[in-house]
């Protein structure tokens, strides 16, 4: 039976919490990392209704979409419904993990999934994220050296390149130099041009790093001025990961695509509504799980057929409309987001095998309970 920290940081590597927005509260929000974990429920919303069937059905974990606490609180008594959830998920012995923004960009996250669920394929993001600065420093030390500049840059954070770390490339070859008045030479004598077998040693380091890896590679570095150089480097466009999605699905009209979508998502009082020609022909698609307005400027400059989304207000679906562009399908924020429970829900059964049960939360949390 796995560690709630084991289960945590499984969850961390699909989702990193580093991608999350800066303004988003993401992690494990309640719980002892080292209780176990049998039980795993997952819900959009931490509502005091899904708390209560987490403890009904003796959850050890809850992992929700959406942070139970988005703002900073100075105290979360059960008076409240946010407090009255952690209560009931901490005298159930349920740990609370949020999921949010980070899973909204990543493979096999909520956009991710929303477009799987309509049937789209050769997915994309609809806009990539940036990969992180890269830069790579090449400098030249004497062979006997060699060894400790490269465990130097290594722990200063040079050399990592996806899962592996202290990455390197070596080169033989020989440095040529001369020592004038005032010099100190380890190597050689003043006046005089030396000769010395040298390794050339090349190493790529986050940008943002770039200091502190020059800074001990000097401080390694045997000569009292050491040749070195720093190169940026090309984003070389490959990141997979990104906000929506954009796909393909075999040709069919407008208003049978929207048939589609509402047979593909949880049914809900908002319905699906759809702005353009019943008739248009639609092949390209783009999604954005949860509300995606801010996206309509890119979505307008595509070559997509029709956008799906959440939360379309009436001014800019109406301006977007106006543009004669792709057609609009909005369909309920929850719904929208729900597609990606059975998704994570079925990464962890096999991921973990019999060692956890899971379960996707049968309460429906979209706010909207009447439609006349």
């Amino acid at each position: 039976m796995p560690a709630l920290a084991d289960v945590v940081s499984l969850i961390h590597d699909w989702y990193p919490p580093a991608t999350a927005e800066a303004w988003d509260a993401v992690g494990l929000v309640y719980g002892d990392p080292a209780q176990h974990v049998k039980k795993v429920m997952f819900a959009v919303d931490p509502t005091p209704e899904v708390a209560a069937e987490a403890a009904d059905w003796k959850a050890d974990l809850l992992v929700v979409h959406h942070p139970l606490f988005l703002k900073p609180v100075h105290g979360f008594a059960a008076t409240t419904p946010k407090g009255r959830t952690l209560a009931t998920l901490a005298a159930a012995g349920c740990a609370l993990l949020t999921a949010h923004t980070n899973a909204d960009q990543a493979v096999g996250g909520v956009s991710e999934a929303l477009a799987l669920a309509l049937g789209l394929t050769d997915l994309e993001p609809l806009v990539r994220a940036a990969a992180e600065p890269l830069d790579k420093l090449t400098v030249f030390v004497p062979a006997d050296a060699a060894a400790p500049v490269r465990a130097a840059l290594a722990e200063a954070g040079a050399g990592t390149i996806g899962d592996y770390d202290f990455a390197s490339f070596s080169t033989p070859g020989e440095g040529r130099f001369r020592p004038l008045e005032g010099a100190e030479p380890t190597i050689g004598t003043v006046g005089e041009i030396e000769t010395v077998a040298e390794i050339r040693i090349e190493v790529v380091l986050a940008r943002r790093l770039r200091s502190d890896v020059v800074a001990a590679m000097l401080a390694a570095h045997p000569y009292e001025e050491p040749a070195y150089d720093v190169v940026e480097l090309a984003d070389p466009g490959l990141v997979t990961t990104g906000t929506g999605r954009v796909g393909t699905r075999p040709q069919t009209t407008l208003a049978e695509f929207a048939q589609a979508v509402a047979a593909a998502v949880p049914e809900t009082h908002h319905g699906v509504r759809v702005a353009g020609d019943p008739d248009r022909a639609v092949r390209k698609v783009a999604v954005c799980g949860g509300a995606g307005d801010f996206l309509l400027d890119q979505v307008a400059r595509s070559d997509v057929d029709v956008y799906v989304t959440s939360d379309l207000r009436h001014h800019p679906a109406a301006e977007f409309v106006e543009k004669d562009g792709p057609a609009l399908v909005d369909i309920a924020h929850w719904a929208a987001e729900w597609t990606w429970l059975p998704v994570v829900a079925a990464r962890l059964d096999e991921a973990l095998g019999n060692d956890v049960e899971t379960r996707v939360s049968t309460v429906c949390t979209d706010p909207w309970t009447m439609r006349l």
